[in-house]
């Protein structure tokens, strides 16, 4: 997938930009499931260069990687780098950000693990520094 060409790289259709003081650069998601549902998911579509903050999950969340390149990380840790068909499980309350490679779009399934434990815990944005430095 290049960085032009979206409408081929999804699953699920893009859904509506998502404006949020938790993202750096464009977001757009799709609910999958209704509010309220014992499983959310949402397909999750990142312009490159676009991340979210650093932030934490209290029951846990599922990422399944459907199209684009871009990367995972967590506290203490080095970024991973995501293509399509990868799965990551973050456990509860650990602290963690995802996002676009500059170059890629980057396309994803979040799924919200336990929600009846209560809403993800945003903290501070990734660095531009940090985030530059990967390839």
């Amino acid at each position: 997938m290049n960085s032009t060409d979206l409408s081929t790289s999804v699953i699920f259709p893009i859904g509506q930009k998502f404006d949020s003081p938790h993202f750096t650069g464009t977001v757009w998601l799709n609910r999958l499931t209704p509010a309220g549902s014992a499983c959310p998911i949402g397909n999750v579509t990142f312009a490159p260069g676009c991340r979210n903050s650093w932030h934490t999950h209290p029951g846990g969340q599922i990422l399944l990687v459907t199209g684009g390149r871009g990367y995972y990380q967590e506290w203490g840790k080095p970024a991973q780098e995501l293509q399509a068909g990868a799965v990551v499980t973050i456990p509860a309350d650990v602290k963690h950000w995802h996002g676009a490679a500059k170059n890629s779009w980057f396309v994803h399934l979040a799924v919200e693990v336990h929600p009846e434990k209560g809403p993800a815990t945003w903290v501070e944005p990734v660095a531009d520094e940090e985030y530059n430095k990967l390839q």
